[in-house]
């Protein structure tokens, strides 16, 4: 059987359904009561940025999980001890990414990073790992594995690339550091290099999503763009005992060619074909989770400009929204951002879906449109603004929910480390470019890079 997309969204949606959380419906707010609204403190971008990334760190440093210092799956404020111990590893990546901001912007002091940090690569060194990959969920108490499917208990390849390419900044950050900062980018830049990219081709020109050492490769999920995985190809071209040949990657990612479009929507060019949305693009996390390390300015090789390919995703994400053909309240130029994270079931009750203009719900996820700032900065800060000036509604104790309806009382109070990570990282990149810097000095990523006959900036 040869699984498709569909297939892991399903699942997700399955297991979010285990946390089912009641919520209120379509209903209007409550009329005024006849008291003055208090006065609107008017802040600039960059106080705005500040506090976007300020909040939304907080979920990696306040609400990890307890015992591995590791990004839980899901937090629910109003429920904290749902799923407590489940670690995410692609989120953990991400994290990691995070509490360098940390450091950056002085949320915490770079010993306290530093022991956070430690420890998280403590557990991952003791974790489960499947031909070196890691699982896409561990229990944060122990390391072990839990299934995220009937299937799916053993290595996950490409949540693993998501995490390798946060432990490649953390040994960068590091390496001319103190003896104990040195010592952390080495048991880092260990982890990766641990992971057997190569056995995950089965012995063919493609990678493959999944191992189990009691499900074989049965998943049978071929990694073919375009979607989210390009970094895996990445992560396993730059391997330096267990790298992958070029063939692999244009017979996989790129479907021998397969994988350029024609299509231009709203006048925009899409360049390369995404898997299932052919017409408008697919949910914008595929514009961030690959590019949080990897620098798509200038990223270029035999079939698109990347910088070009994202920027172009995110403009015409942004130009559905605006032209909202399902007339959704309050969608436009100041309310947008369509992506994978928490949804609304029909009872009310909080599910997950994967947003995109092909399944469009009326939900904007806050994380599409800040995630996507370095490719559309003058809207998303217009995003921002709505996000910032709806506060009271969408800004919780670790940034702004996951996902919301406008023009409804209907709030996700909840979060995802999935889409919390990229809100900050990719707002950093953004500012500072940070993560660009780190994960494209890194001599490994170039050969690999190199190998594969990428044109870059280092």
């Amino acid at each position: 059987m040869k699984a498709k997309r569909s297939t892991r969204v399903l699942l997700i949606c399955i297991l979010i359904f285990w946390t089912v959380l009641s919520c209120g419906g379509d209903e209007p707010s409550d009329p005024s009561n006849g008291i003055p609204d208090p006065p609107i403190i008017e802040l600039t971008d960059e106080e705005l940025l500040d506090l976007t990334q300020r909040e939304t760190f907080r979920y990696f440093w306040d609400f990890a999980e307890v015992n591995s210092g590791a990004a839980r799956e899901r937090f629910h404020p109003d429920n904290p001890s749902l799923d407590a111990n489940i670690v995410t590893t692609g989120g953990t990546g991400f994290g990691l990414m995070s509490i360098l901001v940390g450091i950056e912007r002085n949320y915490v002091s770079r010993s306290q990073a530093v022991e956070r940090l430690d420890k998280i690569v403590t557990f991952l060194e003791g974790a489960d790992r499947f031909h070196g990959a890691w699982p896409h969920w561990m229990d944060g108490s122990n390391g072990k594995v839990i299934p995220f499917g009937n299937l799916d208990d053993g290595g996950d390849l490409v949540e693993t690339a998501f995490l390798s390419q946060g432990l490649i900044c953390i040994k960068e950050y590091f390496k001319d550091g103190s003896a104990t900062e040195k010592e952390l980018a080495l048991k880092a830049d260990l982890l990766w290099k641990g992971v057997e990219w190569d056995w995950y081709t089965q012995g063919e020109d493609a990678l493959y999503w999944h191992w189990s050492p009691n499900n074989d490769f049965s998943i049978n999920f071929k990694l073919s763009g375009y979607n989210e995985v390009l970094i895996t190809y990445i992560m396993a071209a730059a391997s330096v005992d267990h790298s992958i040949n070029k063939k692999v990657y244009t017979s996989g990612w790129g479907d021998e060619g397969g994988i350029k479009s024609d299509q231009i929507t709203y006048g925009i060019p899409l360049l390369l074909k995404h898997n299932g949305a052919a017409t408008y693009g697919g949910p914008l996390f595929w514009a961030h989770y690959s590019y949080l390390g990897l620098n798509p300015n200038g990223l270029q090789d035999q079939f698109a400009n990347y910088w070009d390919v994202n920027k172009n995703h995110s403009e015409v994400n942004y130009q559905y929204c605006v032209d909202n053909p399902k007339n959704f309240t309050d969608y436009g130029n100041n309310c947008w951002g369509l992506t994978a994270s928490y949804s609304r079931n029909p009872d009310g009750s909080i599910g997950y879906s994967a947003h995109a203009p092909g399944n469009d719900l009326g939900i904007i996820s806050p994380t599409a449109a800040l995630s996507s700032m370095p490719y559309t900065p003058e809207e998303s800060i217009k995003a921002l603004r709505y996000f910032y000036g709806h506060k009271d509604k969408l800004l919780g104790p670790a940034g702004f929910y996951d996902a919301f309806k406008p023009g409804s009382t209907w709030v996700a109070k909840a979060y995802l480390a999935i889409d919390q990570g990229p809100t900050v990282v990719m707002i950093e990149n953004h500012r500072t470019a940070l993560f660009w810097n780190l994960f494209m000095q890194n001599e490994d990523i170039q050969k690999g890079l190199d190998k594969l006959e990428f044109n870059y900036t280092k």
